[in-house]
């Protein structure tokens, strides 16, 4: 797991070690840090022209001592003042290693110039501690580094992302690498800041003993291992997933939830659904067992066993869809309820009083519904939503967006690293629903179903657009010329997703 940790929570750790160790000696393991991923970077560093972006906070100062590190390695480095009030010391290492300083405050003319002709440009504009959107010359600082053709490292955070939400308000650096220390911050996992970070490098500065748990986790390949079938495995052990979608007026979503079960590893599919939805399931899905039913309270009764299930897409929001929702919460099972089924529960919040596990969901407008919020609200601030809306509707939610995230009370936030543009078509949603249902079923607990199933997801989207898996040593999403895909492509490659992290 990358483990992300509140801006305060970072603050009283950093204030706790420099306690314990002689002044200034933690912001020089920063700087150290900082220069050797730039050297790294550098294809020379002997005559490399070096721009630092310094800001009067802390981070400034981490770029100034990491630029006379460079400098006295033979890079020419050039430091552009944002602020009248920068680091002394730093500025006096660099000067001693025989470092440039623009004047105070530059024209934008000599720091266009000094930014456009760099190798490698260091932003230190602002740190963790920066909220809302830059002012000037800061923006207008960003804005050249953003534009620039050097490597632009951004210093523990990229100046004009939230570090503790992920919240962009105006312009902000784009990094190529983002050199963060002791910890991760909430805003590099989370978009839109997490697009703003480039590649991440984390560079231990000695806070760990002086973290507590982490707020927000970003998976890896390891952690979102679904369980293999062993040599006693047989379709009951593997999980027995119901689902209750489609209807005869929206029959695609019932095809593609039902895929994403098939595909996802469970042992059984049970599908019911109206007579139309049923009969395309079972043309499309000979190995699902199917049943026609109508929407009555005692609608489950004819199914058969199952040990979780998934409820609501294309189910519709009338009475006859809400009497099927009813009946799915009123079992004792692990529910996931998505679509419709979120829609239902808006007007009927009294049927997530329940002691099983249930799962949502939703996009943020469905988000938006069942918690009173509004939608560019939830959008601006995904972190701060998704965690009230566990406590609030005391459930574990799935919020689907360009970074999906997963809450549930008193835990830390789950993110996906594997999300992808390529999943904003039809029907995705779908899909995911399946999966994760069929990992319920399999025995994982909500979080982790539906963390392990976002994970497999996007990297199944990724798969289908890239023409197949990552290369041996290359992380998911490290290609390009990726093409579009469709819903069902999803669910062809959900099986070489599940060998990628098997």
């Amino acid at each position: 797991m990358r483990y992300a940790h509140e801006v305060g929570k970072v603050r009283a750790a950093e204030r706790a070690l420099m306690a314990r160790l002689p002044e200034g000696a933690l912001m020089q393991r920063a700087a150290a840090g900082l220069a050797a991923v730039c050297a790294r970077l550098l294809p020379a560093l002997y005559g490399a022209d070096v721009v630092l972006l310094v800001g009067g906070g802390d981070n400034g100062g981490d770029a100034l001592y990491a630029g006379a590190r460079l400098a006295r390695r033979g890079a020419r480095v050039t430091a552009v003042p944002a602020s009248p009030r920068i680091h002394r010391a730093g500025l006096g290492a660099l000067r001693a290693a025989g470092g440039r300083v623009l004047g105070q405050a530059p024209p934008e003319e000599e720091a266009a110039g000094a930014v456009a002709g760099a190798d490698l440009i260091i932003d230190g504009l602002t740190g963790i501690g920066g909220t809302g959107a830059l002012r000037e010359p800061h923006a207008t600082l960003a804005r050249l580094a953003s534009e620039a053709p050097g490597t632009v490292v951004a210093c523990d955070v990229p100046s004009g992302v939230d570090a503790g939400s992920g919240r962009v308000d105006g312009p902000a650096v784009r990094a190529d690498v983002t050199v963060t220390f002791g910890t991760h911050k909430p805003g590099l996992l989370i978009d839109p800041g997490a697009a703003y970070c480039g590649v991440v490098e984390l560079v231990d500065i000695g806070l760990g003993p002086d973290l507590p748990d982490p707020d927000v986790v970003a998976a890896r390949p390891e952690d979102v291992r679904p369980p293999e079938p062993g040599p006693e495995s047989d379709k009951y052990r593997r999980g027995v997933v119901g689902i209750i979608a489609g209807g005869e007026r929206f029959t695609g979503a019932a095809v593609l939830a039902a895929g994403g079960a098939v595909h996802g590893g469970a042992g059984m599919v049970r599908f019911a659904s109206a007579p139309h939805a049923v009969e395309l399931v079972r043309q499309r899905w000979p190995e699902a067992v199917t049943t026609v039913i109508e929407p009555k309270p005692d609608a489950l009764e004819r199914i058969g066993r199952v040990q979780a299930w998934v409820v609501g897409p294309g189910l519709g929001t009338d009475r006859d869809g809400e009497t099927l929702v009813e009946a799915v919460l009123g079992t004792d099972l692990p529910v996931l309820v998505d679509a419709d089924g979120l829609t239902v529960l808006a007007r009927r919040r009294d049927l997530l009083r329940r002691t099983a596990p249930t799962l949502l969901t939703p996009h943020a407008g469905e988000l938006a519904r069942l918690i009173g919020a509004d939608r560019d609200a939830i959008e601006a601030a995904r972190l701060d939503h998704v965690r009230r809306a566990a406590a609030e509707l005391s459930a574990t939610v799935l919020l689907k967006g360009s970074t999906t995230l997963v809450a549930e009370e008193d835990r830390p936030v789950r993110v996906n690293p594997t999300g992808t543009p390529r999943l904003a078509t039809a029907g995705t949603g779908d899909v995911l629903s399946g999966l994760v249902g069929a990992l319920l079923a399999g025995g994982l607990p909500a979080l982790d179903a539906a963390a392990s199933g976002a994970y497999l997801h996007g990297l199944a989207a990724r798969i289908a657009a890239a023409g197949g898996p990552p290369a041996p040593g290359r992380e998911p999403g490290e290609r390009s010329g990726e093409a579009p895909i469709s819903a069902y492509d999803v669910i062809t490659a959900l099986p070489a997703a599940f060998r990628a992290v098997w």
